[in-house]
């Protein structure tokens, strides 16, 4: 059976149930966090599988709170999603569940897909289930700009650019992508997307790019640069994002997508050299000491060459702009690093 669904412009239930995947993760976790004190009649399930990347660590704060429970379980166990559809009433799904990390992808690119495209797939015969017609749903899909492929010297996605995925992790988030928009457009699943930029911020695994140069900077370790580093990207604080997929969550658009940028172009080596200053300042050690680590090695294949989102879409429809400059966060990534080890 086709289950039809109706289309409204905002999500307004006061005691929503919200269900987020991957809520131990990275951004996860500080949505997770955002919506447990900003919202404190919605309740927060959690559902994290607790990969290598999930660290529950990061919601310390809210762990013991009223609204908030955390559910150990993988999105591919579709048990798991019956059991909890049944015991909650879930008016809204947060989807950030993912294997992401590009390098991964290209050593066993088998688990993205499994994770990020029947992971995704499951989720959304979980709502067909148990959503039904009338009701105030909506199915939250948080994605990558990497799906648009690589940019040369100009240019910046939106959200009418061609997909054009260049790695597994970004063909994996394409095709959930697509999935999403097939399940809107064949069913009339109520889901909105988004695609953001290069997040950094707290708690981030040491894998990326910045926390893994603040571990080397605090081993005094060589500070590895894919290439010549001059490959750019557009910078997100993560709280910035977190803002944006609020209002995405409760003033987006049904079917519509949503590109979330910083207009903070980096290349990687000035994204090294600027942490570098920041990590003299904060340690107080003379400035270019730091910077003496960088050191060049091999490209990674099909390193894609510049990202650079137009978030305009998103600025004047709902009115949201990033908060934090680049040197400010900056600066609190490295003092939560540091505060922490």
């Amino acid at each position: 059976m086709i289950c039809t669904f109706e289309a409204t412009l905002s999500l307004s239930i006061e005691r929503m149930t919200i269900l987020v995947t991957g809520g131990a993760g990275f951004i996860g976790s500080h949505m997770i966090r955002h919506l447990v004190k900003s919202y404190p009649d919605y309740t927060l399930i959690n559902l994290d599988a607790l990969t290598y990347a999930a660290d529950l660590s990061r919601l310390d704060d809210v762990k013991d709170a009223s609204n908030y429970q955390f559910v150990e379980g993988n999105i591919n166990d579709a048990t798991v999603l019956d059991s909890l559809f049944s015991a909650h009433q879930i008016e809204a799904i947060i989807h950030l569940a993912a294997e992401s990390h590009v390098d991964r992808s290209i050593e066993g690119p088998v688990p993205f897909a499994k994770t990020n495209i029947v992971g995704t797939m499951n989720l959304l015969n979980a709502c067909r289930a148990h959503w039904k017609k009338g009701t105030n749903h909506r199915f939250y899909h948080i994605s990558t700009d990497e799906v648009y492929g690589s940019l040369g010297t100009e240019g910046v996605f939106n959200e009418q650019s061609p997909y054009q995925p260049r790695s597994p992790y970004a063909a994996s988030k394409a095709s959930a992508d697509h999935m999403v928009r097939a399940y809107g457009e064949t069913y009339g699943l109520p889901y909105v997307i988004s695609n953001c930029s290069n997040n950094y911020g707290p708690y981030q695994h040491t894998e990326k790019l910045i926390p893994n140069l603040l571990s080397c900077l605090q081993k005094n370790q060589s500070l590895p640069i894919y290439g010549d580093g001059l490959n750019v990207r557009d910078w997100l604080y993560v709280e910035d994002h977190v803002s944006a997929m609020d209002l995405i969550l409760h003033e987006g658009a049904i079917g519509e997508t949503y590109l979330i940028g910083g207009r903070c172009e980096q290349s990687n080596l000035e994204v090294a050299k600027s942490l570098c200053r920041a990590y003299d300042r904060r340690v107080g050690q003379d400035l270019g000491t730091a910077e003496k680590l960088i050191t060049f090695v091999t490209d990674r294949p099909g390193h894609d060459f510049r990202y650079a989102i137009d978030p305009s879409k998103l600025e004047s429809t709902l009115g949201w702009s990033p908060k934090t400059n680049w040197k400010a966060g900056i600066e609190k990534t490295i003092a939560a690093y540091l505060d922490k080890i």
